[in-house]
């Protein structure tokens, strides 16, 4: 689903976005727009993921991985 929403953008920004659709770059506004938010939230989600993972001890992580998480049966499929 999509949604309209207004935004308030500067002059050059909209000069900017007009040049890229004019250049076939984007089929319109809406989806230079579109694209952009997309690749703040992936950009976004990757920081969060890079700050989350420098908070694990790699000797923690290295010793779970060599000994398992202790429970050594495995289910018959």
């Amino acid at each position: 689903m999509t949604q309209k929403i207004a935004v308030t953008l500067d002059d050059r920004t909209v000069a900017n976005l007009d040049r890229w659709v004019r250049a076939g770059h984007y089929p319109n506004r809406s989806r230079a727009l579109q694209m952009a938010a997309d690749l703040l939230i992936e950009r976004e989600t990757r920081s969060r993921l890079s700050l989350e993972l420098a908070k694990l001890d790699p000797k923690a992580e290295q010793a779970m991985a060599e000994n398992g998480l202790g429970d050594e049966s495995w289910p018959e499929y």
